[in-house]
């Protein structure tokens, strides 16, 4: 078995800014029971694997027959693994670099002993509100970076608009301005999207959109829990 140390890993190709591609990957983790509660960074979902806290879950594609085939390993099994990983398919996973030689980023992992139930609610917040709306301007329709974007009430709080999943929206500088203290009606303007509340938390939705994490999908469609992003 490979010797591992917490913090004694680094990116494979780390960008010219210092930030790690492979250490800015994310982890989903399972309860004891197979349900998703949380996403963690590389480096927590390492330490968890290294104290024998939680086990990696993989999931491979049979090519013959299109069925799915799981296994569940240690951190000694997922080593093994990752060295066979790295000679015949190197661009499937982020790589780590340890202190003798280099292993794969775990895209699942499950913890061993928590059995609680995943949080219920979606937390309300800028993040979320964002995510949910995809970074677009909910009245022109177009997508701006985030500085440019703020939160708009659909019906003014002035008229007793609440601050409420249905009732915020991302609006860009000048749809804003245009509307002012109207509501969208009074406003000649018209929503592209019905607010609604997401029924989990749709930053996980976006990351579902990264090839990645392809194989978080299948504990994540049946689910009525929300995954909350620490």
């Amino acid at each position: 078995m490979m010797t591992f140390e917490p913090g004694q890993y680094s990116s494979a190709a780390a960008s010219p800014a210092g930030l790690s591609p492979a250490l800015s990957a994310n982890v989903l983790v399972l309860n004891r029971f197979y349900q998703a509660v949380r996403v963690v960074n590389v480096r927590r979902a390492f330490s968890l694997l290294f104290r024998d806290l939680a086990e990696v879950i993989h999931i491979e594609t049979d090519r013959a027959t299109g069925q799915n085939r799981w296994q569940n390993l240690d951190f000694g099994g997922w080593s093994e693994l990752s060295e066979m990983k790295r000679t015949f398919e190197p661009d499937g996973f982020d790589w780590i670099h340890t202190v003798r030689t280099q292993i794969a980023v775990p895209r699942i992992i499950r913890l061993l002993g928590y059995d609680k139930l995943p949080r219920q609610d979606v937390k309300f917040n800028r993040r979320n509100i964002y995510a949910r709306d995809s970074s677009r301007c909910q009245y022109c329709g177009k997508k701006f970076p985030t500085p440019e974007l703020s939160l708009d009430h659909v019906v003014p709080r002035s008229q007793g608009g609440k601050a409420s999943w249905d009732n915020i929206v991302c609006c860009c500088i000048k749809c804003n301005v245009k509307k002012g203290g109207r509501t969208p009606a009074q406003a000649n303007m018209h929503l592209i999207t019905k607010p609604v509340k997401p029924k989990r938390s749709p930053v996980i939705n976006l990351r579902l959109a990264d090839e990645r994490y392809k194989s978080w999908k299948q504990f994540l469609d049946n689910a009525y829990w929300t995954v909350e992003l620490k």
